[in-house]
């Protein structure tokens, strides 16, 4: 083995391209415009760019096999022989199973997909279960190791670890736990690390974010007996365990009383790590990999701070490593792009390009000293505080988060509103076509005026309203066709937010989204969906939704500012949204929905800080809903986590009607509700919006009556699992048609 490790390195990078080539290459291929070959040559140009370009900042220690066609999880599922039965069956192609796995295909269902600890990235769910055999398949891992070695860079392949791969993985038949199958899978990885070896490989990098959570004394024990297994393996590559997101906690000396050789650990996320290393004495024959540069969001480093928590790392052991906190696949790629942003937000940011040079900076001063760091950044502009926004704030009362008692709103908001049972409606956005993308575009170069943008988008509104009439909806939408996406559509128009050019970040699969950056104090500069949803409501007698992004969310899915607590701006954000709601009131709108699908996702990894985050979440949600009337109807929204760990706060969240993914995970959120005796109305999705397949209307039956079973049919909504923005018109009117069917099916039984 090779122990020499580098002074500066990343745990990954982002592997979309600065102008998301894989995105526009991989959905090519699945339109059929393209084949293969030709996506797999837009991937290795992708690969090259990504290498050299570290190579050139300086790192001494570069990854590989970071690169994904969809989700690094499901790379380390191929990689282990994971691949359930379902897929395999179908006699695809080895590239086109990945797909079906990740899409679903007419004759079976995706993996689920769900979010990636508290991220905004969604990986797919690995199915496990006694049944699975694994072994080992290297390929990939080696053809992007040769790859980076013919342009002269050794690299460092990267695999999600074995414990923390069956920690996030589930049984196909819900029954058995994955986790009992980790001595099984422990033989598959000492098969690959000696692959590797064999390959010239000298140091690969197993990542174990699980272990920063909760994790019981036998998780752990089986942890420690994992790696000692693998360091036992003859003819290995040196193991660098990498963790990130949070502190280890006893998790920490069980892997250093291994034989690994190097361990990474985050200080930024994680502060108490470095308490921890400071406890544990001496790490002979270690190195520590040191997370100092936040490798999740895009405030500049305070490099000075840095330095200082490396020097103590460096006295605790035999050789430190600088890297980022966690891959910077979470960032956008290059800060340099960005030439429209106010100077003043711009230099105090670094996107993943900018955050390498940060880690080299900070590897040559550990070594050199700190004479070259840069000076400081001056204090913020007082521009970026706003005195009626903390006045505002300081003015809250406990009233202020309080509507009336729910069954009396819910007989004031039927009396209004007149649903039948089982009311059908969707969750608020319509596919986005190519034209509207480009009358946006247009409209925001100024090649397209006002009123023609307004005309177009009104023509589009009027579309999706007679469709939504045709196919028998209730609860109507007016389909979002002036939104770019349901975050930074609103940044867009609150003061304290930059909004960036070419931002991008990806989110699942091909879908990237460009997160607005939360810089100064937030406030609602002018009505932003009042005028949309009321020329909407003009067209119909059915109700139309009003549609906002709820506070938690929009926090969750931009770049925060990091002078202040959360919660503060949640409250900043959630009082700009409180104005919103009541102005659709007053304008006639009589059911409003506001989308919380982070609310799990933003949820601490460690159970002592849960409660904390949990108040002032829900606080927020409900400081942005209970302004209006009783007989307004509040909709929430969410979608793709576990959300049984939060089901008490969902139900505190007190909206009238809480619609939420259910397709994939075969609705195992009912149970939870049913388990705290949830009361209020509920549409578990009952059609997976982010596959191409068309739900039959007999399996859209089936799920109806799965919910039907736990849910009282009068608080029963019928809903897709989230909008339907990503999705392509024929495929949604054919499974709205299934929907509506089924719900009118049900209702004669």
């Amino acid at each position: 083995m090779n122990t020499a490790f580098g002074q500066s390195t990343v745990l990954g990078y982002p592997r979309i391209g600065r102008n998301r080539e894989l995105k526009k290459a991989v959905e090519a291929y699945w339109a059929g415009h393209i084949d293969a070959e030709e996506l797999e040559t837009t991937a290795a140009a992708l690969r090259r760019e990504v290498w050299q370009a570290l190579r050139d900042a300086g790192l001494d220690a570069i990854p590989s096999n970071t690169f994904s066609y969809y989700d690094h999880m499901l790379d380390t599922a191929v990689a282990v022989g994971a691949i359930p039965r379902r897929f395999a069956r179908l006699g695809l192609s080895e590239l086109n199973t990945y797909f079906a796995m990740a899409r679903g295909v007419d004759a079976e269902p995706a993996l689920e997909l769900t979010k990636w600890f508290d991220t905004n990235y969604h990986y797919l769910v690995p199915e496990v279960d006694g049944d699975t055999v694994f072994a080992a398949n290297p390929a990939k891992a080696l053809r992007e190791y040769r790859e980076a070695r013919d342009l002269g860079v050794e690299s460092r392949p990267v695999l999600v670890g074995p414990a923390t791969f069956l920690l996030l993985s589930k049984a196909s038949d819900g029954g058995g736990q994955p986790f009992d199958r980790l001595p099984d899978l422990v033989d598959v990885y000492a098969d690959l690390l000696r692959t590797l070896a064999a390959a010239g490989v000298r140091w690969v990098q197993l990542d174990e974010p699980a272990y920063v959570g909760d994790r019981s004394e036998a998780e752990i024990a089986a942890l420690r007996d994992a790696y000692r297994r693998l360091c036992a393996v003859e003819q290995r590559p040196s193991i660098f365990v990498a963790t990130y997101f949070g502190a280890l906690g006893d998790a920490l000396p069980a892997l250093l009383d291994t034989p690994i050789e190097a361990v990474g650990v985050d200080l930024v996320a994680g502060p108490g790590n470095l308490r921890q290393l400071a406890s544990a004495g001496p790490l002979r024959g270690k190195t520590v990999v040191a997370g100092l540069v936040d490798g999740r969001n895009v405030w500049r480093t305070d490099l000075r701070a840095a330095i200082t928590a490396g020097a103590v790392v460096t006295g605790l052991a035999d050789h430190v490593a600088v890297s980022t906190s966690c891959s910077l696949l979470h960032v956008p790629v290059d800060l340099s792009a960005e030439t429209a942003l106010d100077p003043d937000v711009r230099q105090r940011l670094a996107f993943a390009r900018q955050k390498v040079d940060e880690v080299v900076l900070l590897g040559r001063a550990l070594r050199n000293g700190t004479t070259s760091l840069p000076a400081p950044l001056p204090a913020s502009p007082v521009s970026w505080y706003d005195a009626t926004v903390r006045g505002r704030l300081a003015a809250l009362r406990a009233a202020d988060r309080q509507r009336g008692a729910y069954p009396q709103r819910a007989a004031a908001q039927q009396a209004r509103l007149h649903l039948p049972a089982l009311p059908t409606t969707t969750i608020g956005s319509f596919p986005q076509t190519d034209e509207l993308r480009r009358a946006r575009a247009a409209y925001r170069a100024g090649q397209l005026d006002e009123v023609d943008y307004t005309r177009r988008m009104r023509l589009e509104v009027g579309r999706v309203i007679r469709l939504q009439e045709r196919l028998g909806l209730d609860v109507l939408v007016h389909g979002e066709p002036e939104r770019n996406d349901m975050v930074q559509y609103f940044g867009e128009q609150l003061s304290g937010f930059a909004a960036t050019e070419h931002g991008w970040v990806q989110s699942y699969g091909s879908r990237c989204v460009r997160p607005p950056i939360i810089y100064g104090d937030v406030a609602r500069k002018a009505p932003m969906t009042v005028e949309w949803t009321t020329y909407a409501q003009s067209l119909t007698d059915r109700p139309v939704k009003g549609m906002l992004t709820g506070p938690v969310t929009i926090l969750a899915w931009s770049f925060v500012r990091a002078d202040q607590p959360l919660a503060d701006t949640a409250d900043q954000v959630a009082l700009a949204l409180r104005d919103e709601c009541r102005d659709l009131e007053a304008a006639g709108i009589r059911v409003i929905q506001v989308d919380e699908p982070a609310l799990r996702e933003t949820l601490p990894l460690r159970g002592a800080e849960q409660k904390a985050y949990l108040d002032w979440a829900v606080g927020a949600f409900r400081l942005a809903t209970s302004g209006v009337a009783d007989d307004t109807q509040i909709h929430t929204h969410l979608c793709y986590s576990e959300f049984g760990e939060v089901i008490s706060a969902i139900d505190a969240l007190d909206a009238d009607v809480t619609s939420i993914e259910a397709s994939r995970s075969k609705m195992e959120v009912l149970d939870d509700l049913a388990a705290i005796g949830y009361h209020r109305g509920v549409g578990p999705g009952v059609w997976d919006i982010h596959s191409p397949r068309v739900p039959s209307h007999e399996e859209v039956v089936q799920a109806l009556r799965r919910a039907a079973a736990v849910v009282p049919v009068e608080r029963l909504w019928v809903n897709p699992d989230c909008g339907l923005k990503t999705r392509a018109y024929p495929e949604v009117e054919a499974s709205l048609q299934h929907l509506v069917a089924a719900a009118v099916e049900l209702r004669g039984h």
